[in-house]
């Protein structure tokens, strides 16, 4: 077929990151790999974007034991991933070697296409990923992440393309993440692409504002050569236009697909259990399986709006969902409009909710906001509001270079950082992503592979640990001596993670429910009011927390605690 309309499955990844905040586990995958791996796909996306964060912080599973199961399961398959340039899996910037040793073992683990995005389109913060994607012999596909505002029109987007070919792309995305691309557009921006580079270009869009299906229709008259859909159990609203319909809708023209009916219909079969599962147990929301037109207006993607809704959820405040997406286009101008997308669509929702929360704007700014405005993520595709970087970083020096050319190289400090949980090289990665959430996901493990024995020496019994065979120990555990075991040492009593009684003194109280990750001063020390005291994780974001008063602070949490709203963190004596 001479001109056939190629297709990206994004049920493993994209589908259920946009309906279902990423929960689908790899149990739920396996029964449908075969299949999948039987259909024809152009590729399957599977891994990358959140997967990686969700199933270390929630799922409890090691994401490159998921890609090496989805790799065996289906091995005629070009699997892709998602990856977010300089930030790779996480949310700041990482130096260049962390970069390059990521690329390497996700190619080497499974991945045969890595579609490499930045934020705000700065080209700056693609080129190691893209570099190192071609030294592995990966499939490069460079993405676009197309937005609307004054400065995004289509000579620009064509612009940019013109760069990332030139800088060694396989493919060009157009990667619409919050449905903001129309129709006419959409065929007006393939056809201006297309006629600009030689390389093929693939389209990513949602269905949030419920013209996902007419985008698609419109990119593939203008010659788009592959467009990413998802099976029906998780199709439309936040996620992509359905499998089946497209291909159903372009059967015996001259795009057809090429595709099966009959069985892409019976994989759907696989998923649909699943899907009705997630959204028994409350995983999905029923508002993100429906067209929103307001999404036009508010430009929210739809894994953003699937997160905003469960992050107000958890501060019992859903009913302020409609302030919020008042909020976001209001901040997203602010910090000179930044494409919605993974992290800035993190940094802009989670500053709009602290706003709404708050009750005034910005007087509480994140780590990640603060960063944003001092350029450490790269350019901002306009100017930002001079008065809210001003309250949000005074005058604080910004970054005009690449961000990555102030980074040292910096795997080996990660990798001795976390020596004592090492059993590979891929655990320093996830260390590197999520340093927090991979460390609680390591002890876990440790003890899941732990048996525990009695054994008899010269009469007398000893309780010992071991571990399973299949599974290497870190390299700094000490190994079971079988001959001569000593007596199990009980570990020392950890701090309570729960709050202690306040003691005297003005409370320094949680403004949000969150994890107390750390204090920035000493217990006794002497504090000014406005001094930042402590980081509170909460909704993904770092959020410094300032002292009320001025005084002696005192530690009442322990490093580590889940707090909930108005819990006393410290005391101020």
């Amino acid at each position: 077929m001479k001109n056939k309309l190629l297709i990206t499955e994004t049920i493993l990844r994209d589908a259920h990151q946009s309906q279902a905040a990423t929960r689908m586990r790899t149990e739920d995958m396996l029964p449908a790999l075969d299949k999948l791996d039987k259909i024809g796909y152009y590729s399957v996306e599977c891994w990358g974007g959140a997967t990686y964060d969700s199933c270390l912080r929630f799922l409890d599973e090691d994401p490159w034991e998921r890609l090496h199961v989805l790799k065996e399961g289906m091995p005629n398959t070009k699997l892709q991933m998602l990856l977010r340039g300089q930030n790779l899996l996480g949310y700041k910037h990482y130096a260049d070697d962390v970069v390059d040793f990521f690329v390497k073992k996700s190619i080497e683990n499974g991945i045969d296409i890595i579609r490499i995005f930045d934020a705000l389109n700065d080209i700056r913060n693609l080129e190691q990923a893209v570099k190192s994607c071609k030294k592995y012999k990966g499939i490069c596909e460079a993405a676009l992440s197309y937005t609307t505002s004054p400065v995004h029109n289509i000579d620009y987007f064509v612009n940019v393309s013109k760069k990332l070919e030139a800088m060694g792309a396989d493919i060009i995305c157009i990667k619409d993440m919050a449905n903001l691309l129309l129709p006419y557009t959409a065929y007006d921006l393939v056809k201006a692409i297309k006629s600009a580079v030689k390389i093929p270009v693939h389209l990513h869009t949602h269905n949030t504002a419920g013209t996902g299906d007419m985008v698609y229709l419109k990119a593939a008259e203008a010659g788009v050569d592959i467009i990413d859909t998802a099976l029906s159990p998780f199709a439309n609203g936040t996620s992509q236009p359905c499998t089946e319909s497209i291909v159903a809708t372009l059967q015996g023209t001259d795009r057809d697909t090429g595709l099966d009916l009959a069985a892409l219909n019976d994989v759907a079969k696989v998923f649909k259990p699943v899907a009705d599962r997630l959204l028994k147990e409350g995983i999905i929301n029923p508002k993100v399986l429906h067209a929103d037109a307001n999404a036009l207006i508010y430009q929210v993607p739809g894994g953003m709006l699937s997160n905003l809704i469960k992050q107000l959820s958890d501060q019992n405040a859903a009913d302020k969902l409609p302030d919020v997406l008042q909020e976001v286009p209001r901040v997203r101008e602010d910090f000179g409009y930044p494409p919605l997308v993974t992290p800035t669509s993190q940094i802009v929702g989670t500053q709009a909710v602290l706003n709404v929360l708050k009750g005034e704007r910005y007087a509480m700014v994140t780590k990640e906001s603060k960063g944003l405005l001092r350029g450490e993520y790269g350019k901002l595709p306009a100017e930002p509001n001079p008065e809210v970087v001003q309250k949000c970083i005074g005058n604080d020096k910004r970054i005009e270079c690449r961000p990555a050319d102030m980074l040292k190289p910096e795997f080996e400090a990660y990798k001795k950082e976390m020596e004592k949980y090492y059993t590979c090289d891929e655990d320093v990665l996830s260390y590197c992503m999520f340093p927090q959430v991979s460390e609680k996901f390591f002890k876990a493990r440790e003890e899941k592979h732990k048996r525990k024995l009695t054994v008899k020496v010269n009469g007398t019994e000893y309780n010992v640990e071991v571990y399973d065979s299949a599974y290497t120990a870190p390299k700094t555990a000490p190994a079971p001596q079988a001959a001569a075991p000593a007596a199990v040492q009980q570990p020392t009593p950890a701090p309570s993670a729960a709050p202690q009684a306040a003691g005297k003194g003005t409370p320094l109280l949680a403004p949000m429910p969150g994890t107390l990750l750390k204090y920035k001063v000493n217990n006794g020390a002497t504090v000014k009011a406005g001094e930042a005291v402590l980081i509170l994780e909460a909704m993904k974001m770092e959020n410094e927390i300032t002292a009320p008063t001025s005084g002696v602070f005192n530690y009442v949490a322990a490093e580590g605690s889940k707090l909930n709203t108005k819990d006393v963190i410290a005391t101020i004596g």
